[in-house]
């Protein structure tokens, strides 16, 4: 078994309410300046940046995990990864079909730009990103496990779009196997609020949308076996594998 230190919630310029310069390079290159071992790129309903992320966190010895903080019908955040950025962009795929396309208004809601790993900026996502799919929490977590990947709800800790602010509990179903807090000190308390969390295993996202919200030490550690790179190990880890 081996210790890894993991953020597996962060956004860039892709999403719109990320800063221009969160940049798909710098998340990454932030994330091992803080000793974080393991990160994921998770932006709002889209996975477009995960390419660059990759090639960048390659370059700097970062182990990458792609991903997307879907935005269910009942405006809830899960969290979706997967290990390869060609498999979160198959899983995209079918989430735009349940997407509802609303044009953006950058001077309301920001911009969306979709870049490479050189920061250049390559296109841009001309509907806003983060309003609800009509993808329902179960769906969603039936889509992103039938397609390989793994589904969470995302900082449950959080009144905004968190699980339990918006249902008043933690559900039985889907069959969650992981919940993500964004404050690791807010566990204790909630576990001993909700039943269902007592049990459950939890994991870190720092939800970082500009550079100083990027953890300047790596905050969240869990243990993995020794096999393969360690975002392979983590992810096995989540799959309960």
């Amino acid at each position: 078994m081996r210790k890894v230190f993991v953020d597996l919630h962060n956004h860039s310029c892709l999403s719109p309410c990320g800063e221009d310069d969160m940049m798909p390079a710098l998340v990454a290159g932030l994330h091992k300046l803080a000793g974080v071992d393991v990160a994921a790129l998770t932006d709002h309903n889209t996975t477009r940046n995960c390419p660059a992320f990759f090639e960048a966190a390659g370059a700097y010895g970062l182990s990458p995990l792609a991903g997307m903080e879907l935005t269910t019908a009942e405006d809830i955040h899960v969290i979706c990864l997967f290990l390869t950025p060609e498999e979160a962009a198959a899983f995209e795929e079918e989430v735009y079909k349940r997407r509802v396309l609303i044009p953006n208004r950058v001077d309301i809601f920001g911009n969306q730009f979709i870049v490479d790993a050189n920061d250049c900026v390559i296109g841009e996502e001309p509907y806003y990103l983060v309003n609800a799919t009509t993808l329902t929490l179960e769906e969603a977590y039936d889509l992103a496990t039938r397609m390989g990947g793994v589904c969470y709800p995302a900082h449950i800790d959080r009144p905004a779009n968190g699980l339990i602010a918006v249902l008043g509990d933690f559900p039985e179903h889907p069959k969650y196997r992981f919940a993500e807090f964004n404050d690791p000190a807010n566990i204790p308390a909630y576990r001993e609020k909700y039943s269902r969390l007592r049990d459950m295993k939890v994991i870190y996202g720092s939800d970082a949308h500009r550079p100083d919200a990027v953890p300047t030490d790596a905050v969240f550690s869990i243990e993995v076996e020794e096999d393969g790179t360690p975002a392979e190990a983590v992810f096995r880890y989540l799959k309960g594998g």
